[in-house]
């Protein structure tokens, strides 16, 4: 089992960060497009508690996979998981808080995961798996910093960027 741990600090507020991050639909505008995301799943403006949320996911040298992802342990406006039911992990448990800072919030996110395949997925982890994940994490960085930081208001579930002003 691994984990992987992650924190980003955005100049935003509490209300900003949780306004983006309760909209499932936002996930796309953090996710790399080589990844070939894409929502299968009808959402609604706001996660709820035990809602199921179904995803395509390309993976290299295993093209596109089915993930479900069940959302649970939401506290308004600090934290959630997305715990995957169906998909390419063993195990995937992801936390996602909120936490409040001097001129900020600070993002966390820790995920406990599991490959598939013993010794062979293990070998894969150590050369490809752990370096995707951290990468999608650096872009998550990123795409935070560039759609909630200074001067920049997201409109809630549009993502769209807009000029304070």
């Amino acid at each position: 089992m691994y984990t992987l741990y992650k924190e980003t600090f955005v100049e935003t507020t509490m209300e900003q960060a949780w306004d983006f991050i309760r909209s499932p639909a936002n996930l796309n505008l953090i996710t790399p497009d080589d990844m070939s995301f894409e929502i299968v799943t009808d959402l609604p403006e706001e996660m709820s508690e035990g809602m199921l949320v179904q995803y395509k996911v390309r993976i290299p040298v295993f093209g596109t996979q089915p993930w479900l992802s069940e959302l649970k342990h939401i506290v308004p406006g600090r934290s959630f998981v997305d715990e995957q039911k169906i998909g390419p992990y063993k195990l995937w448990y992801h936390y996602h808080g909120l936490e409040p800072r001097d001129n900020g919030v600070l993002f966390i996110d820790r995920v406990t995961y599991e490959v598939p395949f013993g010794p062979l997925g293990r070998l894969v982890h150590a050369l490809f798996i752990r370096k995707t994940l951290e990468r999608i994490f650096r872009f998550r960085e990123q795409r935070f910093n560039e759609l909630l930081g200074p001067d920049t208001i997201v409109p809630m579930h549009t993502g769209k960027k807009v000029q304070a002003g």
